[in-house]
């Protein structure tokens, strides 16, 4: 029966796939050399939450090579992780323990984004208890905080002496005026509310950094295109100074390219996701692994991935399968607007 349900699966996933895989373009570009790695969104719940009942190292599989081998892997986290607070009035609601940082780290993620429409589904209580299991576990956060200074604040880190600051930003309208984080209020950095608070970010973190990365949460759930709102973020994020915008929330997989000089990747499927796979298009995701030269985006590598229907964990297309899925990405580019070289 688990060969006949991961192979009727293929069935589905390959009809949605197609076309001829085309080499990207070679890209030169002067600078020192940084490998960052994107994963699609990530939750623990149902399927997802037993595996941390077996063993959370192992909760992601073996996909993850691409994680563990770049510089920085960065994946957005939509689980709090929290026994404590109120359940907030919306349709879904998630939570899990601290065994998810175990399983995240074992994956090789180095920083995971709180800007989203879940990381408060239990309140403040439920945002504090998972940046301070994070913390606990040796895991940095993004995009959340105890006031705004804190949620619209860069993750700041240096690599082979390249100065490399990520921001989050969710642009998610439910909840957003409620869960946006002010001057005396917790909360998330919500692009959706402060727009302006969230570019000043960027061009403050472009001032003191060579590489700046934005992880923001937005677009149209299941829709493989993004919305005007997506691109007119994406292009004011572009003007401000961010080298680098990979997106997640609509839980498909959307088009990559360049923006001008910034390379952007609109949606990243879901890399570990337990509930709620409406289309067969949900069940996709994949990594994305970007080299830098400077700030430029000079190499992509594509991995992409299908969730198993038993596990919920990634796992990897055969080899003719992966390049008839990232032809159809390649293909996303269209919709999205966006440039096969800078």
């Amino acid at each position: 029966m688990r060969a006949l349900g991961i192979s009727l699966l293929l069935l589905v996933l390959a009809g949605c796939t197609g076309g001829e895989l085309k080499a990207d373009p070679p890209v030169q570009a002067e600078g020192p050399a940084l490998t960052l790695a994107f994963g699609g969104d990530v939750n623990f719940e149902g399927k997802t939450q037993e595996l941390l009942e077996n063993d959370p190292a192992t909760a992601f599989g073996p996909v993850v090579d691409e994680l563990k081998s770049a510089d920085l892997a960065i994946v957005n986290l939509e689980t709090p992780i929290t026994t404590r607070g109120a359940a907030q009035d919306k349709r879904y609601l998630f939570r899990t323990d601290p065994r998810a940082v175990t399983a995240i780290k074992a994956a090789g993620v180095d920083l995971i984004s709180l800007a989203n429409n879940h990381t408060l589904d239990y309140g403040p209580d439920g945002l504090f208890d998972t940046m301070s299991a994070a913390w606990h576990g040796g895991l940095p956060t993004v995009g959340g905080g105890r006031n705004a200074a804190q949620a619209y604040a860069p993750y700041r880190t240096t690599i082979r002496g390249i100065r490399v600051s990520v921001l989050a930003f969710s642009q998610v309208s439910d909840l957003a005026e409620e869960w946006t984080a002010t001057k005396i209020k917790p909360g998330l950095a919500v692009a959706a509310i402060d727009r302006r608070q969230a570019l000043a970010a960027v061009r403050a973190a472009r001032k003191t950094s060579d590489v700046v990365v934005v992880a923001p949460h937005w677009g149209s759930e299941h829709d493989r295109c993004p919305t005007p709102q997506q691109q007119s973020f994406a292009k004011d994020l572009s003007a401000a100074g961010a080298d680098v915008v990979v997106g997640a929330h609509a839980h498909v997989l959307q088009g990559q390219g360049y923006l001008g000089k910034t390379f952007v990747a609109y949606g990243m499927g879901n890399l570990l996701w337990g509930s709620g796979l409406l289309t067969p298009e949900d069940w996709r995701g994949g990594v994305l692994q970007l080299k830098l030269h400077g700030r430029t985006v000079v190499e992509r590598n594509f991995t992409p991935t299908t969730l198993s229907p038993e596990t919920r964990q990634p796992t990897e297309f055969t080899a003719s399968e992966a390049d008839k899925e990232r032809a159809r990405v390649n293909n996303l580019r269209d919709c999205a607007e966006l440039q096969q070289t800078p």
